[in-house]
């Protein structure tokens, strides 16, 4: 175990291993819910003739389901715009792009301050060492994710406490680490929660990996991001 590992390791026993599978997988799968429900429902409610208050309740029942499928849906269009979108990058074969990720990092704290400070959220960045990336990603669909991802984490995060990010420079990779405390369990397929799955796919797509884990109310997620050698420097 690298010295990283082990420290990660200490901070927090962890009890659980988030979702495994791949975003567009978990959607599809979490769309069955709510498709299965509204058919039941609408069954129940033509089944033999009800009362006006019944179908009004199925009505608002129907509408929230509606709701969930329509934000999964969202989002699994959006996952297939990025596969759109990547193939026409690969058509173009254009090179890894070098990020500056801290740089990035700061401006997507300083971006999100004020909602911070509205959820009285303290914001922790531990960025010391220059973390200079080469992404098979496009600088502006980093730029977008990194804020969606940090977004999302402090939408999470319970008000009155923290948030805490860290990048590290390491011998073959770079790694972000983000951690916040949460008031209860968050709706599997929320706003945050798909905002979240959404910035996997990205960073995912570009090379990195991504690791959830849970300990208690705590959620901790790792990206792992590979350090691409610049063939120039080969040539």
């Amino acid at each position: 175990m690298t010295s990283t590992a082990a420290q990660l390791s200490a901070d927090q026993p962890i009890v659980q291993l988030i979702e495994t599978r791949s975003p567009l997988a978990q959607l599809l799968h979490a769309l069955n819910q709510p498709l299965t429900g509204l058919q039941c429902a609408m069954e129940v409610a033509v089944a033999t003739p009800r009362t006006a208050e019944h179908y009004a309740k199925v009505l608002r029942e129907g509408l929230e389901l509606t709701e969930r499928m329509r934000a999964l849906v969202e989002t699994i269009r959006e996952l297939a715009d990025l596969d759109e979108e990547r193939e026409k990058e690969k058509e173009k074969n254009e090179p890894p792009q070098t990020i500056e990720l801290g740089a990035l990092l700061r401006e997507t704290v300083d971006d999100l301050q004020p909602v911070a400070e509205a959820k009285n959220i303290r914001v922790t960045l531990n960025c010391l060492q220059a973390c200079s990336v080469r992404l098979n990603v496009t600088r502006r669909r980093m730029v977008s994710t990194v804020f969606r991802f940090l977004e999302s984490a402090l939408s999470l995060a319970a008000p009155q406490n923290g948030l805490f990010i860290e990048a590290l420079n390491e011998a073959t990779e770079v790694w972000v680490r983000v951690r916040w405390q949460g008031e209860r369990p968050a709706a599997a397929f929320s706003r945050p929660e798909l905002g979240l799955m959404v910035s996997q796919a990205v960073f995912e797509r570009s090379g990195a990996r991504w690791e959830r884990e849970r300990s208690e109310t705590f959620e901790t997620i790792i990206v792992r991001l590979p350090i691409i050698p610049d063939s120039r420097t080969h040539s």
